[in-house]
């Protein structure tokens, strides 16, 4: 294929926690599927949002700190791909490394897990969480709950829970899912109850622009791509920043797309939830769309 590098071997980057090599590894044999001529290597590493735990991510740079090493390692030719939570990543992605593939979307809800031995949460419960999109939306729900930063992978907070005395935490059901260890989600929230993160559920594989993109064509799923661009525009259109607690979901039916989103005023602290609906080919404009709406009803 003129102008096309043919790989004779991949080097797949993921961040070195039990979660992300799984999800480097659902990728890894997506395209092994397809070309098992390809070899193969998933080359781990610890970013720097996974080395800095006891500060939270907006007073160190935000999410940003997850993919910084593996951009550096995709330009300086170390690795071919990158392997990411669509959720973790920044609004702006750089021209040269793209986005290239939407893996199939898992579970997109937020779960309750409980510390163990703790079959019920009591009147005033301490739930772990450093997030405030889901402390905004748990706090509805709970009204009594009080909340202390927790940060860290799945492991790791589950073991704070015990350590720490905290009663619950919240997690993606997608990262239990994909470790097998879906037996500890109590409760799960409904996408109602609880907007996900944008793109929560969704791998995204990210590469240099010249990456030859028929080898992801068994990766790439066409509705988590809508969903992901829907989402995305929403917060882009706001300002918001992987840290804001602003949030969107959406869900492909029948009719076309619905999309739910979460808006947050800064100034004051308030917020509310609305929805849109329309067709799947106008994603990113049902996003823009959701978003000056939710801002004009707001009064910003």
């Amino acid at each position: 294929m003129d102008g096309v590098k043919m790989e004779t071997k991949i080097r797949i980057g993921s961040r070195d926690s039990r979660l992300a090599v799984a999800q480097a590894e659902i990728i890894r044999d997506l395209i092994r599927r397809n070309h098992p001529e390809i070899q193969i290597e998933i080359v781990t590493m610890k970013t720097t949002g996974d080395r800095i735990l006891d500060k939270s991510l907006e007073s160190v740079g935000g999410k940003g700190l997850f993919v910084k090493e593996l951009d550096m390692a995709l330009r300086d030719g170390r690795i071919e791909l990158a392997v990411h939570s669509l959720k973790d990543m920044p609004m702006e992605i750089p021209k040269e490394l793209p986005i290239l593939a939407y893996g199939k979307r898992e579970d997109a809800r937020d779960v309750l897990v409980y510390r163990p031995g703790l079959g019920d949460l009591p009147e005033h419960p301490q739930v772990g969480s450093s997030s405030r999109r889901r402390m905004l939306q748990m706090q509805a729900l709970y009204p009594n709950v009080r909340f202390q930063g927790i940060r860290g992978n799945i492991q790791t907070r589950l073991k704070k829970l015990i350590d720490e005395g905290m009663d619950a935490t919240i997690l993606a059901a997608a990262g239990l899912n994909r470790l097998g260890m879906q037996e500890l989600s109590a409760r799960y929230f409904s996408v109602e109850e609880m907007i996900p993160a944008v793109g929560q559920g969704i791998l995204a594989v990210q590469g240099r622009s010249d990456f030859n993109q028929a080898l992801l064509k068994g990766v790439d799923d066409a509705e988590s791509r809508v969903c992901a661009l829907a989402e995305r525009a929403f917060i882009r259109e706001l300002g918001g920043g992987c840290m804001s607690p602003v949030a969107a979901h959406a869900v492909i039916k029948e009719s076309g797309m619905t999309l739910l989103g979460l808006y947050y005023q800064e100034e004051d602290g308030s917020w509310f939830k609305d929805q849109i609906e329309g067709k799947i080919q106008e994603a990113e404009e049902l996003g823009k769309r959701l978003a000056c709406y939710m801002r004009n009803k707001g009064g910003v």
